[in-house]
This record gives C-alpha cells, sequence and structure tokens, in this order.
C-alpha cells in the first residue's frame, strides 16, 4: 500500500523524521518497501497565470503566452495544445533547475524571445503525463512556489503488508499503528452523519446474506457533473497511486484510501428497480467497467437490480450502470462482504482490484455507516446535490462476531522471556483498540475490535504485545528446556543401518508418491480399498497407496523405457490401510529387482535374477537384528503375485511380508521387460532384533554327515530343516543345502535334497556312535513327518 506521509501527519504526527518512521514500521512488522518523493527535484518553478495566448507568427504548434509571476509579466513561447488565457500553471523562471538538473534559460524560437517554460507533470517528475500543461486551481496564489502551494516536499512511503494486516489497508489504519508505536494521539476523521434532504430511498434486499450481512444504500440526487476533483484530493490520490477520474469516483477512491472501505456509485436512472445482493446464475453476462465481458460462475456474488447483475461484489462494478459525465442522480454503495465470499473469485476472472485486495483480507464490519456519511459529505461539498436518508439491509447472526481472547501474564513472561509489569501490557492493549477486563490477579479478557480480524488466540495478542514493545528491545536468551536423551534399545537396528545394508547389496533408495492410481492400486492390493483423497492433484495420485509396490514398480519402468535394463531398488515408508479405528499408518520396508544377476563386466555372466536371489538378499537383512531363526518362509498366493512364485514372510509363525515374482499380466500391463520379483516386510519385524551373546569358541574338532534324501518336490527345505534341528540332538551346529536335484533317475513329482548336518561339542570330541545316533534319530523322523527316504 502506498500512502502520503503529509496525509499521514495530518492524522498523526510522531515526532520523528520520513525514515525514522520507516524503519519503526517495518520493525513493527510492517514492511517498508520503498520511500520516494512525490516530486522530482527542482527549483524556482512557481504559481504562473497566462494572461494571453496568441498564435506563433513562424510555427503553427507554438503559442506565445504573456504570463504573470505576481510580480512582473513576461513573454513564454509554449507548444502545449492546452495553453490559453486564464489558467494557471506551473511556470519555471529563468535561472529554475528541472528535475535532471536541466537549467533554464533565456531562448528564442522561430525569432520570438522566450523567457521562461511552462510546465507539464512528467517535467516536474509528478507523474508519466505530458499531454499538456498541468492546470492548477483558480484560487492558486500567482507567484508563491509551486513545492509549497501544492506541498511537495513530501514523501510516499510503499508499505509490503502481510495478508494478516488488513487493518493498516488506510491512512487510518496506519495512522492508527503510527500513534500505538509513538504513544501519541491520533486525530478522529469527521464522519458526522448528513442529515437527508430528500425522502428518496431505494430497497435493497440480501439474498446471499452469508456472503454479504451487511449492505448500506444512498440517493443523491442532482449532483453537478461538470466540475472537476479539486485538487487536493486528485494530490492525495496520485500519491497514493490512483489516478483522477471524476469526483465521484475520486470520493469513492479517497474512502477507499483514508478509511479503507470500498465503495461504489451507481447512477441512479439506470438501475431497474431495487437492489439485490445475490449469488450469480451460471453464466450470467456482465460487463465490467474495464469494458470486459465476463460470464460469471454460480459461486460469485454479485449486485444486481431487477433486471440483471450490475457489479461483481466487492470487485468491480458493471460498466452499463457506471457514472458519467451525464450523470445527475447517484446510488452510493457501501457494504461488508464476508472475506471467503470473495477470496479468490477476482483471481479466477484475471482480476485484481483494490476492493477484492482489501475484501479478501477482511475489512471493519463496523465501518459501512462511517464511509458513508464521510462520502456523502465530500461529494455535497464537491458536486452538491441533494442527499437522501441510508437505507441499511443487515443479517445480524450472520455478521462476525467480537472476540473475548483470555491473556494470562505469566504466559506473557514465558514467551516473551522478560516481566513486562501489567500496567504496561494494558496500556499496549488498551492502545491497540483492545478493552480489557480483569480476570483474576494476573489474567485478562480481552475484546478484539471489528478491524482487528487476525487476533483470535492468546498467541495472537503476545505477538501484539511484542510487536509494540519492540522485538528489539526483547532480551536474547538461549531457550532452555530438559531435552533428556530417550534411551536406544541395544536391540534395535537402526533404520540407517537398514539403508546401509541394502545399498551394500547394490540397491539404490528410491522414494516414491504416498499417492497412487486407483485402478494400479487394486492391480496390486485388491484386500484393502485405499482412501481417496478429496482433493487430488491429478487421476494418477488420486488415493493413498496401500503398499510400496506400485511405485517402486512404475519407477523400475520408469528406468526400463531409458535403457536401464538392470534395477534393484528399495524404499522405506509409510502404507496407509483403512480400519474400523481409523487409518493406519505402517512403516514397511520394500525392494524390486530385475535384469541380469550381476553388473556387466568382462568376468560377469549373463544370468538373469531369480527369486532366490532376492530371498538371500532379504534373508540377510532380517539376520540383521540376529533373529534369522524366528524367521520363515511359506508358499502363498497374492494378487500381485506369481502364483508358483509368492511367498508369504512370517515372524514367530505371524505374517509380517511377501515375497515373490510380479505376476505375468501385471506385468505385462506395466510394460515391464522380464521377470521382476518384489518385498515387503514391516520395518518392525526387521528392526526390532535381540542383543547377541558371545558363546565361547570350541577348541574341538567338528563332525559332519551328509544325507541324499528324496522328499516330494512340494515339500520346501525349510521344513526339512525344521525337523532336523528338533531331532538332532543339542549339539547340532551347522545344516547346509548343498544340492537340489531333479530330472533322470528321480521319481516324478520327487527331487533329491542333499544337506550337510555338522555338530561339534564345546568340552570334548564326539564319538561316532554318537554322531550315529543323532543321524539315525534324524532319518527317522525326516521318514515319518515329510516322507524323507535315503536316496541310494
Amino acid at each position: 500500500m502506498k500512502f502520503s506521509e503529509h496525509w499521514l501527519r495530518e492524522l498523526v504526527q510522531p515526532e520523528i523524521d520520513t525514515q525514522t518512521l520507516a524503519d519503526q514500521l517495518s520493525l513493527s512488522g510492517l514492511e517498508v518497501d520503498d520511500v520516494e518523493p512525490v516530486a522530482g527535484a527542482f527549483s524556482g518553478v512557481v504559481v504562473g497565470e497566462i494572461l494571453s495566448a496568441e498564435q506563433h507568427p513562424n510555427a503553427d504548434k507554438l503559442r506565445v503566452c504573456q504570463v504573470s509571476d505576481g510580480k512582473e509579466t513576461v513573454q513564454v513561447v509554449c507548444g502545449a495544445p492546452n495553453a490559453r488565457a486564464g489558467i494557471k500553471v506551473p511556470f519555471a523562471q529563468v535561472g529554475a533547475i528541472l528535475p535532471g538538473d536541466f537549467k533554464i534559460k533565456k531562448a528564442k524560437l522561430r525569432q520570438v524571445e522566450s523567457f521562461g517554460m511552462l510546465c507539464a507533470e512528467d517535467e516536474l517528475g509528478l507523474s508519466d503525463d505530458h499531454g499538456g500543461l498541468m492546470e492548477l486551481a483558480a484560487d492558486a496564489p500567482v507567484g508563491s512556489d509551486i513545492r509549497d502551494y501544492l506541498k511537495l516536499n513530501d514523501q510516499i512511503i510503499d508499505v509490503d503488508l502481510t495478508p494478516n494486516r488488513g487493518d493498516c489497508l488506510s491512512v487510518a489504519g496506519m495512522a492508527r499503528e503510527v500513534g500505538v508505536l509513538n504513544k501519541v494521539p491520533v486525530a478522529e476523521i469527521d464522519c458526522s452523519p448528513v442529515a437527508p434532504q430528500i425522502d428518496d430511498q431505494i430497497e435493497a434486499t440480501l439474498v446471499a446474506p452469508h456472503g454479504c450481512p451487511r449492505y448500506l444504500a444512498r440517493v443523491i440526487r442532482n449532483i453537478n457533473p461538470g466540475v472537476e476533483s479539486p485538487l487536493w484530493l486528485q494530490e492525495k490520490l496520485r500519491r497514493s497511486g490512483i489516478r483522477s477520474i471524476d469526483p465521484v469516483v475520486d470520493v469513492t477512491n479517497y474512502v477507499l484510501i483514508e478509511l479503507g472501505q470500498p465503495m461504489h456509485a451507481f447512477d441512479l436512472n439506470k438501475l431497474n428497480g431495487g437492489i439485490q445482493v445475490r449469488m450469480a446464475q451460471q453464466d450470467e453476462a456482465l460487463t465490467l467497467l474495464d469494458g470486459q465481458e465476463v460470464k460469471l460462475n454460480s459461486d460469485t456474488l454479485v449486485i444486481a437490480d431487477s433486471g440483471a447483475a450490475v457489479a461483481m461484489a466487492g470487485i468491480m462494478g458493471g460498466e452499463p450502470t457506471s457514472v458519467t459525465d451525464e450523470t445527475r442522480d447517484i446510488l452510493l454503495e457501501s457494504a461488508f462482504f464476508a472475506p471467503l465470499a470473495i477470496a479468490g473469485r477476482a483471481r479466477s476472472y484475471g482480476l485484481h482490484t483494490d476492493s477484492s485486495h482489501r475484501f479478501e483480507r477482511g475489512v471493519d464490519w463496523q465501518l459501512q455507516r462511517r464511509a458513508m456519511e464521510r462520502a456523502t459529505a465530500l461529494l455535497l461539498e464537491i458536486v452538491g446535490g441533494q442527499p437522501g436518508p441510508v437505507t441499511e439491509a443487515v443479517a445480524e447472526d450472520q455478521l462476525p462476531k467480537a472476540e473475548k481472547v483470555r491473556l494470562r501474564h505469566d504466559k506473557v513472561t514465558s514467551m516473551l522471556a522478560l516481566e513486562i509489569p501489567a500496567a504496561e501490557i494494558e496500556e499496549i492493549l488498551t492502545r491497540l483498540g483492545l478493552n480489557l477486563e480483569r480476570n483474576g490477579e494476573r489474567e485478562w479478557l480481552a475484546s478484539v475490535p471489528s478491524y482487528r480480524f487476525d487476533i483470535s488466540l492468546e498467541m495472537d495478542l503476545i505477538e501484539e504485545i511484542a510487536r509494540v514493545y519492540g522485538y528489539n528491545n526483547l532480551p536474547v536468551r538461549t531457550p532452555r528446556a530438559e531435552l533428556p536423551i530417550p534411551p536406544i534399545a541395544e536391540a534395535k537396528v537402526n533404520q540407517s543401518r537398514v539403508r546401509a545394508h541394502l545399498i551394500s547389496l547394490g540397491y539404490q533408495e528410491a522414494i516414491t508418491y504416498s499417492f497412487i492410481e486407483a485402478g494400479l492400486s487394486k492391480q496390486f492390493d485388491d484386500q484393502n480399498t485405499p482412501m481417496a483423497l478429496a482433493n487430488p492433484i491429478s487421476a494418477e495420485m488420486a488415493v493413498m497407496r496401500t503398499t510400496l509396490w506400485p511405485g517402486l514398480a512404475k519407477a523400475v519402468q520408469y528406468n526400463q523405457h531409458r535403457q536401464q535394463s538392470r534395477v534393484r531398488l528399495f524404499e522405506i515408508g509409510q502404507r496407509f490401510i483403512p480400519g474400523t479405528d481409523g487409518l493406519q499408518q505402517q512403516n514397511v520396508v520394500a525392494g524390486i529387482i530385475c535384469g541380469s544377476r550381476q553388473p556387466e563386466g568382462w568376468s560377469a555372466g549373463n544370468d538373469k535374477v531369480d527369486f532366490f536371489d532376492l530371498k538371500g538378499d532379504l534373508e540377510t537383512l532380517l539376520a540383521l537384528g540376529s533373529n534369522a531363526g524366528r524367521f520363515s518362509f511359506r508358499a502363498d498366493s497374492h494378487v500381485a503375485l506369481h502364483p508358483g512364485q509368492s511367498a508369504a514372510i512370517l515372524l514367530d509363525g505371524e505374517l509380517v511380508g511377501r515375497i515373490g515374482a510380479l505376476h505375468p499380466s501385471l506385468q505385462k500391463s506395466l510394460d515391464l521387460t522380464g521377470p521382476v520379483y518384489l518385498f515387503e516386510i514391516a520395518l518392525d519385524a526387521v528392526v526390532d532384533g535381540r542383543v547377541a551373546r558371545f558363546s565361547e569358541l570350541s577348541k574341538f574338532p567338528e563332525s559332519r554327515r551328509d544325507l541324499a534324501l528324496l522328499v516330494s518336490a512340494e515339500t520346501p527345505f525349510a521344513k526339512l530343516r525344521e525337523v532336523v534341528a528338533e531331532n538332532a540332538g543339542e549339539y547340532l551346529k551347522q545344516v547346509t543345502l548343498f544340492d537340489v536335484y531333479q530330472g533322470q533317475g528321480i521319481e516324478p513329482g520327487r527331487k533329491s535334497l542333499a544337506m550337510g548336518l555338522t555338530w561339534q561339542h564345546p568340552s570334548r570330541t564326539l564319538n561316532d556312535e554318537e554322531i550315529n545316533s543323532a543321524v539315525s534319530a534324524v532319518v527317522t523322523a525326516l521318514s515319518e513327518k515329510v516322507g524323507a527316504t535315503l536316496r541310494d
């Protein structure tokens, strides 16, 4: 927001210079972006009056003017199209210096002498307007310094306000802040009621009170459309970055900048019946003031007469009912529009206006009548007219409610690390416009003023106290708090170790989106219905994943499409499983491999990875917690896995994960090349281990026996190992599978498993009789429990 320092100082008079004022605003949270003079650097320019203007004898576009500076009359040659007798303009006398260090000298233009220069606005650095001479008011004192007359020794302060400080989007609001910061009084703006002179009123109806709880309107008849806005009004608007248009529009803009209340004026004779504040009909047409024709959406609040929409509420008026040079009767509007009813609407039409900027952030919901009276008084002063009574339509139940916020002195001290006296806290908050009630010895209830939409919590009040007290006055202290270091169980495997282990096996970590496409989710998990997002980024990210596999499979697809045939990826993340107790967020680790077993090289073969490559990698991962013996694998089926190459991962008999080959149909639908193998397991099952214990190494020799057994082709080695462990005795050290054979010499439906059994006693050498007895017990048990026979 831009505003004039002189305008600000009309309301509040802090005894500080411009730079100190700017620094003070910035330190209070109202960042000052720029401070610039309202005019260029010049001197020697006075108010001059053109007494006569005659055609130049030797040039069609020049005129020879006789100009009075109050002391003498001099001749000036001028090329401005509006140079004429009777007007008062800025006159740069001989010796004057204009912006750019341009010195005015006596000159001769087409054989006619010229003693000075008549100036346009751009030549004084006031604006970019160079269409003609800058015309001054008829009562401008001839000969007075133009800088003093126009009060050009002024600065324009540009403040970049955060969205929560809509209360400072006005000169009155900024003056209120300056008064609080400097403990000086702020002058009241005269908003005295204007007595009606006629009885004319217009009916206003709130069809959409949730969007517009308060609407005020006033008829003013018989204004004089031929007058111009006074120079003081034009200058104040110009210094706020607003171009003067006509007196009626200028007054509404002036009130917007002065009080922060956007207003609008309609040509009363162009309205058809009463005013309705309603929602637009879908695709309802409206031509805006800028000439743009828009098709309105049904969520847009509009001002309408009995025929059609005449304005976009809080954004921009319509061109058909706009005030023009022929307008004699106007309807003045002042309303409160709810921020949520306006927020985003202007942008949806490619617009951004001063009105929408303020209504989106929140306008004082008790300001409308004061603004109406202020605008009426200014209009009567400038364009005359006869005002009618103010018509007000209000839905009290839809207006914002005055907040009462609890504030504790101890909380202020705790948050600011400073004991501010209670009297000073009360003074600060009172100066900010809050009414305080004592609620105990060290506690208050603060009533928030209607212009402060940003105060609703105790922390908001503490922030205000800190801001006004001065952030630079707060002590610099290192925060102190007890931060006990939580114990880390020795049995826990750190996630970083899990990552490092998988990376050492040649995997690369992937991070995929938690949101996936609904159809893809069903292909990978038909047991859980994923949670759908209320506002998804795209259809491909419509639901929350119930498994990490879809993201990893898409990552493999991405790599294969870019000629990366050997891919080994893992991810540690969350899956989201809907349940009766709400959404369960489960941490899991998943991996996927495809392509060749080894990286390309002169010594590497061309073998492709298989199920046992992935299973072996997973088993080394499970061994990190010294819990490998508690895990087992069981053949199982899953919608995303190959029916013959799928297994459940069990921990003490409980399902904790799955492993297998990607289902061929799913592999085809994803356009993946070659077999793809993947696993997923609960992270807790991996990281919850046990503390390793030292066992003294035996110095006595091991004893080994090899057994070749014929079993059913469906019998897994894990079952045999389980039987061996139960029956081989306490000194069994290791069971090793070293050969698997099916083919010639083996009955169909059976296979040969060769395994080595190793025993070792900690304090002596085992004899043959003990070993043979253990082997015999193992063979008998295998025969009884799994139908195994010794191979000849």
